[in-house]
């Protein structure tokens, strides 16, 4: 079995691709699903899919940009986002590609998360909403569905924001509300921080960027994964 490869299923009337990275072993394993910004499929979600491998976790990076236009599916996507939150295209393609991550060869269907920056992020967060196959997502700098109050359906959420961005207040406000909820949550605001601190760019910060990882590993760990599981990783 390839340990990183390209795959294509389809998504309604379209074909998206997907690059999987594969920890060593048979499994089955959980899985988790990478959700890129709006630049796409870039080397760096690549990586966080790989680093996710690394950890014991068959992880997909989908490519919701599938020989379209960037430009026109970032508008679109943006709209859905802040217009439609729960039911869009992208959050349509977004639970497609989950089922499909549960279906791969050496994947445990019933241990599922989803990882997402900035536009992934926020279809992390309406995917934790409103889909219930999925145990705990990991947002970085996302928006909140409309309305707020879909948040008391979510999964377990680990959620890292830069304290200097519009997205802060976001971080802020979906902790409040799975508190009151009391869904397990792990929301870290990382004062002096920008929008990206955790992908490759000019707002990159190695030290919020380690430490976002490490909580999204351990909150993962417990929620996706299973403690009855941690023994054997």
């Amino acid at each position: 079995m390839p340990q990183d490869q390209m795959i294509s299923f389809a998504a309604g009337s379209r074909t998206l691709q997907a690059y999987v990275a594969r920890p060593q072993g048979a499994g089955p394993h959980p899985g988790v699903l990478v959700i890129h910004e709006i630049f796409g499929l870039r080397d760096d979600i690549r990586r966080a899919a790989d680093r996710m491998a690394q950890a014991g976790y068959v992880a997909m990076a989908v490519d919701l940009f599938t020989d379209q236009n960037r430009a026109v599916c970032m508008t679109r996507m943006l709209a859905g986002i802040f217009l439609n939150s729960l039911e869009h295209q992208g959050i349509r393609d977004t639970r497609t590609a989950l089922g499909v991550l549960g279906t791969l060869e050496g994947v445990d269907a019933s241990r599922l998360g989803a990882i997402g920056f900035c536009m992934g992020g926020s279809l992390a967060v309406a995917l934790a909403c409103s889909d219930d196959r999925v145990r705990a997502v990991a947002p970085y700098y996302g928006f909140n569905p409309r309305p707020l109050e879909a948040v008391r359906r979510s999964c377990p959420v680990v959620g890292s924001y830069p304290g200097q961005d519009v997205t802060r207040q976001q971080g802020e406000r979906l902790r409040a509300e799975l508190d009151d909820e009391g869904i397990p949550n792990d929301i870290r605001i990382y004062e002096g921080t920008r929008h990206s601190f955790a992908n490759a760019g000019p707002s990159f910060d190695a030290v919020a960027s380690v430490d976002a990882w490490n909580r999204v590993l351990a909150f993962f760990d417990e929620h996706v994964r299973g403690e009855e599981n941690l023994a054997g990783r």
